[in-house]
């Protein structure tokens, strides 16, 4: 092999390996959401994949291990973080769309332009991951400024909160239907505005 190639070795080896293993990593996601459950026993078999193959400098990888640790650190996956750690594998995994229908994306259906957001006495539902943290302490965040939660997309909801790590794809992730139905409130009625984290100013 010519010094070239011993170059064109040492730099692309590491790209495939880190492709490989990113596969890896997409299969064992979803496996794991497979059930439509995620158990202790798997969420501690993931971080310890992670732990051991820390390949490559990516901002979902860094969330997954970052969230899971956090989940784990008092030694019990609760119900809301099984829940949570579900969203946040399908996201990151991507899940498939309807049968027999053409997986298409579409644009993040944002207010354009994004509008000045009032919290206090304004009710707020949070969809999809956030960079800020688990759907507990972005709903803190709102109480501790005097606004309210709540649990489903209604007339009463003012402001839908979009995650940054929600996809283009997200008409066929789970919480499509939520963005689907306040796009249809807001179409009706004016509201909820939908809106970005960084709108809101977690981000």
């Amino acid at each position: 092999m010519s010094s070239d190639e011993d170059e064109l070795g040492i730099k692309y080896a590491p790209s495939r390996i880190n492709n490989r293993q990113m596969s890896t990593l997409v299969g064992l996601a979803k496996g794991v959401i497979a059930d439509g459950v995620v158990d202790q026993q798997e969420a501690e078999m993931l971080l310890n994949w992670l732990a051991n193959n820390r390949f490559t400098k990516n901002i979902m990888v860094d969330k997954l291990v970052d969230r899971i640790e956090v989940m784990l650190s008092d030694g019990l996956l609760d119900g809301e973080e099984q829940e949570e750690l579900l969203q946040l594998l399908s996201d990151f995994a991507g899940e498939p769309g309807a049968v027999g229908e053409l997986l298409k994306s579409a644009s993040l259906p944002l207010d354009d332009p994004q509008p000045t957001v009032v919290v206090p006495k304004r009710a707020f539902l949070f969809t999809g991951t956030c960079a800020y943290g688990s759907r507990r302490e972005c709903q803190a965040f709102i109480q501790e400024r005097g606004g309210v939660n709540i649990n489903s997309v209604t007339r009463a909801l003012d402001y839908l909160v979009i995650g940054t790590y929600v996809t283009k794809s997200w008409i066929h992730e789970s919480h499509g239907r939520k963005i689907e139905k306040a796009m249809e409130l807001r179409a009706a009625h004016g509201k909820p505005a939908i809106i970005s984290e960084e709108t809101l100013g977690l981000v």
